[in-house]
């Protein structure tokens, strides 16, 4: 099978996972007689520094004319403070907005070889849920600006039935594959947009009779992550609480450098890690690349290719089971390089 691929590398240690991350799927590739091909494209700092713009036209258009695309991470601690639009995080709404990738979702897991969570090891036993985040509206992408001079800010969030009745259809199928379970987790005893999702979900969920429906508000599923996390399946949530509860979720996972993502949309979709860039790790080799490897596992399973997919899913599993790991997730002086933890991945499967 013949896949085009694009590449955005962005910021930080966004190389250097990527780079793991196709070594990954270029011996998939060979093993299964695949034809991948990678066209790389700027966006974030670099793009800022090369062309004044987070996310030049030329690099959306690589990405919309590419069957997937391979997201690193983007962030640059010296733009935070740059006008609206041309901070690297804009460019990465821009594409998620040109692209229609309205659908992020985000699996949960816990390998039962990792100690480095803080939440007790007897809550965590089997925790595999899955966040279905809504991904391009709400009080991110809202009209937001500032008046009287400045010392008054407005940020609006905005929802229409049509943008949660599509993500939440999706989240009810991939419930049926799994445990029959849809939590929305929303604040509806405060918020407008909150009471228009319940309806919809509920709406929607009488075609679905045979999936539980709850529902949460966002400050007690915020705890029972933490307290109860194996309660949940499918997490079903609009964008800004679904950026906050991943990330919390990711503690359960003992690293934020172990979460992958997709992002779908209706013709194309996006395959990136959830950590940030990471600065302070850039160019040091102890970035962890199983969460943008796991990335390129998902992008796998959206081609249908799902012997591929599981092979990876089972090399990175090996690899924490032999500590081969980097120093997020083990001891220090245990621990590998990033080098070290794609050459153990890539070798592995090479030997299947």
């Amino acid at each position: 099978m013949i896949k085009n691929i694009s590449v955005i590398e962005g910021d930080g240690i966004g190389p250097e996972v990527i780079k793991q991350t196709i070594k990954v799927l270029n011996s998939i590739a060979i093993k299964y007689g695949h034809n991948f091909h990678y066209k790389n494209s700027l966006a974030g700092s670099k793009a800022i520094e090369k062309f004044g713009n987070p996310m030049p036209e030329e690099t959306i258009d690589n990405c919309l004319k590419a069957d997937a695309v391979l997201f690193g991470c983007i962030g640059e601690p010296k733009y935070d403070h740059n006008t609206r639009g041309m901070r690297p995080e804009d460019g990465l709404l821009k594409l998620r907005k040109k692209m229609n990738l309205y659908c992020n979702i985000r699996p949960i897991v816990v390998f039962p070889n990792l100690d480095k969570s803080p939440v007790k090891k007897e809550l965590l036993n089997k925790v595999d849920f899955i966040i279905y985040r809504e991904l391009t509206g709400g009080i991110y992408f809202g009209e937001k600006g500032r008046y009287n001079n400045g010392k008054i800010a407005y940020d609006y969030c905005i929802y229409s039935k049509s943008e949660i009745e599509r993500i939440g259809e999706m989240a009810f199928k991939a419930a049926l594959l799994r445990k029959k379970k849809v939590t929305l987790v929303d604040k509806a005893n405060v918020l407008e947009t909150s009471r228009l999702w319940r309806e919809v979900i509920k709406k929607i969920s009488f075609d679905y009779p045979d999936i539980y429906i709850d529902f949460l508000y966002v400050d007690n599923a915020s705890m029972q992550i933490i307290m109860n996390p194996q309660k949940f399946d499918i997490i079903l949530t609009d964008n800004m609480f679904g950026d906050i509860l991943s990330d919390e979720s990711s503690v359960l996972t003992s690293s934020l450098g172990l979460l992958p993502s997709a992002s779908i949309g209706d013709y194309k979709s996006m395959f990136e890690p959830v950590h940030g860039s990471y600065p302070q790790a850039k160019g040091k080799n102890i970035a962890n690349p199983l969460g943008c490897i796991l990335s390129g596992s998902m992008m796998l399973g959206y081609f249908g290719m799902h012997k591929e997919k599981n092979i990876i899913e089972k090399a990175v599993k090996n690899s924490i089971e032999k500590k081969i790991c980097t120093q997020d997730i083990i001891d220090l002086k245990l621990s590998s390089t990033t080098d070290e933890v794609g050459n153990y991945i890539e070798k592995f499967i090479k030997n299947q």
